[in-house]
């Protein structure tokens, strides 16, 4: 039945001329390599799964997955094959991502194979199906058997990064292979990179008052089902990766085989971590499970789309959904998404042959947080009404409060939270960024470095998107308020002190902080009132009542002019320029100071359009987001044009496999910037007017549902110039609709 309500849904719209949201996503080849892999995913779980001379393959990624050493581990590589072969031929070959039900098959001349993860347990489901009794080999495959060293250049992929440790290592997983289940783990030791980073950094003194993550975790899972039973044990090489393999083969031949994977994450003893597994096995009721996940992500399509699109636009749109799609297979995290790779990284040697590392692999780090890249993976879901995928980026902040606290008190000797740009995961920053080599002399809450000294404002950027969640969705935020209130409180009190330090005042002539030294993201640096920092600080005030003394104190955003031509400057001086971001336009986004509908427009349109480094730094590459500002602009010809490069195919064979960019492949704040990008092209909000197509060409016809405040939803249909549809939920709300196209709307 469902099958049908799809075909009928998609037959609908392309009878009006719209192509609807893919229901499906297919290759009719087998792949190469793990370079052609498919997404696939659920819950905090996600698959690498590809085709390759014969076999069917995937790595198995989970969030907090991390080792001694901060590298975000994969689970291992499976590899399933029946004999005789569903693959007779190539030419009836498929795999096929069925994106509104969340799982994936693979079919061949003789059956079928399908894949899914449960949403709400992790466990990875594998059933087969085939039309003639066949045999059934299911292998795991392990690179961890014996501790293995970290190359020079493969320390980016942990927290020690350019500054490893001599002969350090990834310790080996533990593999006890039974008659008919395979159990894997890996372990880490009591001392771990938290150790070495609470001794670099002076914080012994409160060291057991500090979130440690890390010490004796135990995560992996378990392989069983079927009537499996172990065969062989073999090695190999995969990608210039040496691995174990164990073979295990059902005891008959047979149409239907089923096999299942089941994870588990755990801080404590080993044996509690068996234990707990063994419970996670024990609540798989696998019909249950089924109907339960594909409801999750049926439910997941209906909050929010984009759909059709010209022939131009069409890839960007497929594009957009697909890249959502990949964002919901780590709902529930107990971490965020990982901006430089998420649970979807490969063979590092297909991204750069200069890397010829293990599929554990990514540069910047696994349990490094990276602020002003995250950011761009959450912004969009709020329009895209992913609310519930908010939390675990909220949750990692939330829960380190009392460490970056700790920093400030033992620093300082002040309050306040002091949140670095480079943040692990236990709360410190990045040993490599923080500095081994320091001048005894130098601040020791400063990383002795000349990209992140100072750089402490984008926590501000999520606090204001838990702010902006309550007025989109009246979630209740009542949690996190204390960690607005450190954050903000952490501003107000250092530059006071800083400045009653150099002087007998502590702010200016106009009773205004002096937020010196600052810096404008990484690029303008030793900086005076910057202006991501003044209008981040403004922002979160404004949308909130916490320290409501403290808006007085906040600077005038800096402005110049260039060439006889008003804009909006990075700061009010600074000392070097030492990166490519253009934070003269922050308050455009994400503070939205300036944009359509909104005062002083030139502005903001002549620093976009003539300021000298906005020109030289432009481009659509990576976590640039020329093109949301152009789309908050009204700029609709330049933010078509960098949404097509940016949201075009990938290299790689699935087409949202962005990157390296700046970061690693698939590059996931690439994705989220031209989300954002797409969302603002189509709508904005200013007070309570929603602006309708402020930035879409008319020649691309669309239909969209997008969220808005006050548990707004807007689902609008474009077509052939003209808007054919308009739905607003709660309809009273359809008297704050602005039609920036001016075109009449048929009902």
């Amino acid at each position: 039945m469902k099958r049908y309500i799809l075909t009928y849904l998609f037959l609908a719209l392309t009878a009006c001329g719209l192509t609807a949201q893919p229901a499906k996503y297919t290759w009719s080849t087998p792949s190469k390599n793990s370079s052609e892999s498919m997404p696939l995913g659920g819950g905090d779980m996600g698959l690498n799964v590809w085709v390759e001379d014969g076999d069917i393959l995937f790595y198995v990624s989970r969030t907090g997955s991390y080792d001694e050493h901060n590298t975000l581990l994969k689970q291992g590589r499976f590899r399933v094959s029946t004999t005789p072969s569903i693959f007779q031929n190539d030419a009836d070959f498929r795999q096929t991502l069925h994106l509104n039900d969340g799982y994936m098959t693979v079919e061949g001349t003789n059956g079928k194979v399908l894949i899914w993860v449960d949403v709400f347990h992790p466990v990875v489901h594998v059933e087969a199906k085939t039309k003639t009794a066949s045999v059934l080999d299911v292998t795991y495959e392990n690179w961890r058997m014996a501790n293995r060293p970290i190359r020079k250049v493969e320390g980016q992929q942990c927290s020690y990064k350019w500054a490893l440790p001599k002969d350090i290592a990834t310790t080996r997983d533990s593999v006890r292979a039974d008659e008919a289940t395979i159990t894997f783990f890996h372990r880490n030791p009591e001392t771990t990179v938290f150790d070495v980073s609470v001794a670099q950094q002076g914080m012994e003194s409160v060291k057991d008052q500090m979130y440690n993550p890390l010490k004796n975790l135990t995560f992996g899972g378990r392989l069983s089902g079927g009537d499996l039973q172990l065969k062989e044990t073999s090695t190999g090489i995969y990608a210039d990766t040496d691995f174990t393999a164990w073979l295990y083969q059902s005891k008959k031949a047979k149409r239907d085989h089923n096999f299942k994977i089941a994870l588990h994450t755990e801080q404590g003893s080993i044996e509690t971590w068996e234990q707990s597994l063994a419970a996670t096995e024990q609540q798989v009721k696998l019909a249950k499970d089924r109907v339960a996940t594909r409801q999750w992500w049926n439910n997941f399509w209906k909050r929010s789309f984009i759909e059709g699109g010209s022939e131009e636009g069409a890839d960007v749109v497929r594009n957009y959904t697909l890249f959502r799609y990949m964002l919901g297979c780590n709902a529930y995290g107990k971490d965020p998404s990982k901006f430089n790779g998420g649970l979807f990284t490969f063979d590092p040697v297909y991204v750069d042959t200069k890397m010829p590392f293990t599929p554990d692999f990514r540069r910047w780090g696994g349990g490094t947080m990276t602020a002003q890249n995250q950011r761009l993976v959450y912004w969009p879901m709020l329009k895209s009404g992913d609310f519930d995928m908010m939390k675990s980026q909220f949750d990692f902040y939330n829960r380190l409060l009392p460490t970056v606290e700790l920093r400030t008190k033992v620093y300082w000797n002040h309050e306040g939270a002091c949140y670095t740009e480079q943040l692990e995961n236990y709360g410190l920053p990045n040993p490599a960024e923080y500095g081994f080599k320091r001048p005894e002399n130098f601040d020791k809450g400063i990383e002795y470095n000349a990209w992140l000294e100072y750089q402490w404002d984008t926590v501000l950027e999520f606090c204001q998107m838990i702010l902006d969640v309550k007025r989109y969705n009246n979630t209740d935020i009542s949690e996190y308020i204390p960690m607005i209130e450190s954050v903000v409180r952490f501003f107000d009190e250092h530059y006071r002190q800083l400045a009653g330090q150099r002087g007998r005042k502590n702010l200016d002539g106009d009773g205004k902080l002096i937020i010196y030294p600052g810096t404008a993201c990484e690029t303008y640096k030793m900086a005076h009132n910057p202006v991501t920092t003044i209008a981040a600080l403004r922002s979160v005030l404004e949308s909130s009542e916490v320290n409501p003394d403290m808006l007085g104190r906040i600077p005038s955003m800096p402005q110049r002019t260039v060439d006889g031509k008003e804009m909006i400057a990075p700061a009010l001086s600074w000392e070097r320029v030492n990166n490519i971001e253009t934070p003269q336009l922050y308050p455009i986004f994400p503070w939205r100071v300036y944009g359509v509908g909104r005062p002083d427009l030139d502005r903001a349109i002549n620093t976009y359009s003539y300021d000298p480094d906005a020109l030289k730094f432009r481009t659509h590459i990576g976590w640039k987001q020329d093109n949301i500002w152009a789309a908050c602009l009204g700029l609709t010809d330049e933010a078509v044009d960098l949404t097509l490069k940016k949201m075009g195919n990938g290299p790689h064979r699935f087409p949202a496999f962005w990157g390296p960019g700046y970061d690693w492949t698939p590059d996931l704040n690439w994705g989220g910037s031209g989300m954002i990008g797409m969302q603002e092209m189509l709508m904005q909000e200013v007070g309570d007017q929603i602006l309708l197509f402020p930035a879409w060409p008319t020649n691309w016809d669309v239909r969209f549902k997008l969220h808005a405040a006050h548990q707004t939803t807007v689902e609008v249909t474009l077509k052939d110039g003209k808007i054919t549809q308009l739905e607003v939920f709660p309809k009273e709300r359809e008297k704050d609709i602005v039609n920036y196209l001016n075109l009449e709307i048929i009902k």
